[in-house]
């Protein structure tokens, strides 16, 4: 019976000591939803970006909080959070998906999965690049959004400066959990 309970608590330990997850607490994402030619940049920086990515099974999980974005003009940043983003009624963006066919090399690697932004999940497939550097991980990359996918209108006056479409772009730097 000893050799039995000796046997699984060693089951155990082993998993606990070659977990695969890695996390981050410090990634970032850029959004970037400029009117080609405009003399307005909308553009913020999100460096509060949490992220648990598991290299067993290729589950990713991506969580940002709305007001952390931060732009250059303070009355911009206003606007995105009360106007369009709701930010105190949908504090939070997420996505949940996988790197698919993740071999445990650095490369470019397709991933798919749920995004959620404004309260609205849709689905979308990019290439992220995934690289060691050390004892970390880096997963990098960007896809574009239509605004209107995620309930986020682009009023007429706003057409000038604000883009239908946004482009966004994620730094993960991932290590051991």
């Amino acid at each position: 019976m000893k050799k039995v309970i000796i046997i699984a608590v060693a089951f155990l330990m082993s998993g606990m000591v070659f977990s695969q997850k890695m996390l981050t607490r410090s990634g970032e994402i850029k959004f970037d939803a400029t009117v080609p030619g405009a003399t307005d940049l909308v553009y913020a920086t999100n460096s509060t970006v949490s992220s648990i990515f598991d290299k067993t099974t290729g589950d990713l999980v991506v969580q940002a909080m709305v007001k952390s974005f931060k732009f250059k003009l303070p009355l911009m940043e206003e606007h995105f959070n009360e106007n369009y983003m709701e930010s105190d009624k949908l504090p939070k963006a997420s996505f949940k998906g996988k790197v698919l066919s993740y071999d445990g090399k650095s490369g470019n690697y397709d991933v798919e999965g749920d995004l959620t932004i404004h309260g609205v999940t849709n689905k979308i497939k990019t290439k992220m690049t995934l690289a060691a550097d050390g004892n970390k991980l880096i997963i990098s990359g960007g896809f574009n959004i239509k605004l209107a996918d995620y309930k986020i209108a682009v009023p007429a006056l706003a057409k000038k400066t604000l883009a239908e479409t946004a482009k966004i772009t994620l730094k993960l730097p991932m290590e051991n959990k």
